[in-house]
């Protein structure tokens, strides 16, 4: 069923019970206020029988003469009855308009009327009213019974006019419900119209939002947004692609011509040397982007991973001797802050590889672009993280390019002479947001850069769950 069929239906099913909650009370209480005024003329009645009955005496003459009354007023009160008890609940009188079977009330509705003064009960559709009438003369219960022509005529009105009521509202609500929803939907009909036109070529088309602040309004503002993450993403993964085409086809195309050059005629050993060794080093270069594009592709695939509980101080070590293995001209000094007593305050839940590359990609970079190719690292516990701490003093990074250098193939200006792919940093960061850290870039003439991570240990992820 449409949605615009549902709020409908919804509409419509409230105002069904709005009307039918508002008809039933309002019969309901018609109803009663239809026995309180017959009543009342039951009552009136009643005390009228009561007092004649009482002043003329419990005699043939006073009985005939009531019964005069009775059949004169008859008009009054339609099916009307009448019967007089004495003190002893012996009937001493009784009056039955037409062929109206005589009332007969249980001796139990009496002994209530001369405690309560009068009491109420129905009888053959009838209403009647057993009235205790007392004074000086007498002690007397004068039970009156009659059919309330005018007030059953006035309720079945008043349900014909209810039940018309109902109806009418019910078909408006229909309409009104209908009309209403076709408006609700009109908004979402034109977000699913302007969805269905939008493909990968053509991201930048937007949703229309319109100018009501509403969940609608929400609902489109937030499908732009994500329309928005989608092209940078796309235009990322393009410019990824081109950036490793480029990168994977320079180093062939350096040995493709070295060896066409070298195959036109005879070389010396010394010339065939050089070109082997020229080509050992593309070929090196090559294995060192395939190695750092598959490590990217791995950080994309976590369910693979294996994890485990790491100890960093131990990570940074083994960083520290590869990196200063991999160039003599390399040097990296390691501090270590006060360590906690809780182990589990050191340790990092984690893959112990893909950190390992993280840090050292960025030990490596730190060497690599420093003045004297010098890193410091630095390792502190505070709240129950393990921050790392790499500087070193080089070429400042500019707001700007921090902003970029996360981003795959990005290289500065400054870093352009300098041997690299541009893919160290995203890796690294890409690994360090997989063990649900962060890092950040501060970079001053003063200070140097220093390169900040931040990562949750055991006893912080305990913590959480």
């Amino acid at each position: 069923m449409k949605i615009k069929f549902k709020i409908t239906a919804l509409f419509a099913l409230l105002v069904t019970i709005i009307l039918l909650v508002l008809s039933i009370s309002v019969h309901y209480f018609t109803s009663l206020q239809r026995i309180e005024a017959f009543k009342k003329r039951l009552k009136g009645r009643a005390n009228n029988d009561g007092q004649l009955f009482s002043y003329m005496g419990d005699s043939d003459s006073s009985r005939a003469f009531l019964y005069h009354i009775d059949s004169a007023s008859a008009f009054t009160l339609s099916q009307k009855s009448v019967v007089i008890f004495d003190y002893l609940d012996r009937p001493v009188y009784r009056y039955n308009a037409g062929d109206i079977d005589s009332i007969i009330p249980d001796r139990e509705i009496l002994k209530q009327a001369r405690v309560k003064h009068d009491i109420y009960f129905t009888t053959n559709k009838r209403d009647a009213l057993a009235f205790h009438y007392t004074d000086n003369r007498s002690r007397i219960v004068v039970v009156v019974a009659a059919y309330d022509v005018d007030g059953w005529q006035r309720l079945k009105d008043l349900r014909d006019i209810l039940l018309t009521c109902l109806f009418i509202g019910i078909a408006i609500a229909l309409v009104v419900g209908y009309a209403f929803s076709v408006q609700l939907v009109k908004p979402i009909k034109q977000i699913i119209h302007d969805v269905k036109h939008i493909t990968s070529q053509n991201l930048t088309h937007h949703i229309q939002a319109g100018s009501t602040q509403d969940e609608l309004n929400q609902l489109a503002n937030t499908f732009n947004e994500l329309l928005d993450r989608l092209q940078e993403y796309f235009l990322v993964q393009r410019r990824f692609i081109s950036n490793a085409s480029h990168e994977l086809s320079t180093p062939l195309t350096s040995i493709l011509s070295q060896l066409e050059v070298t195959l036109q005629k005879k070389r010396s050993d010394e010339e065939y040397q050089q070109v082997i060794t020229s080509v050992h080093e593309d070929v090196q270069q090559m294995q060192q982007l395939t190695k750092s594009l598959l490590e990217i592709a791995k950080t994309g695939t976590e369910g693979g991973i294996e994890l485990s509980e790491v100890r960093i101080d131990e990570v940074l070590l083994k960083v520290t001797a590869d990196v200063q293995k991999n160039s003599d001209a390399y040097k990296v000094l390691l501090e270590f802050g006060d360590f906690p007593d809780d182990e589990k305050a050191f340790l990092v839940f984690g893959n112990v590889d893909l950190l390992y590359s993280s840090l050292r990609n960025i030990a490596d970079n730190g060497c690599k672009f420093s003045y004297d190719h010098q890193v410091m690292i630095n390792l502190l516990f505070e709240n129950d993280n393990v921050i790392i701490q790499f500087k070193n003093f080089g070429n400042t990074i500019t707001e700007a390019e921090t902003e970029h250098i996360f981003q795959p193939f990005y290289r500065s200006a400054t870093a352009s002479p300098i041997r690299g792919f541009g893919l160290g940093l995203p890796l690294a960061k890409r690994i360090i947001n997989m063990h649900k850290g962060t890092i950040k870039v501060n970079s001053s003439r003063e200070m140097g850069t220093i390169f900040t991570i931040i990562l949750p240990s055991v006893k912080a992820l305990a913590a959480k769950a």
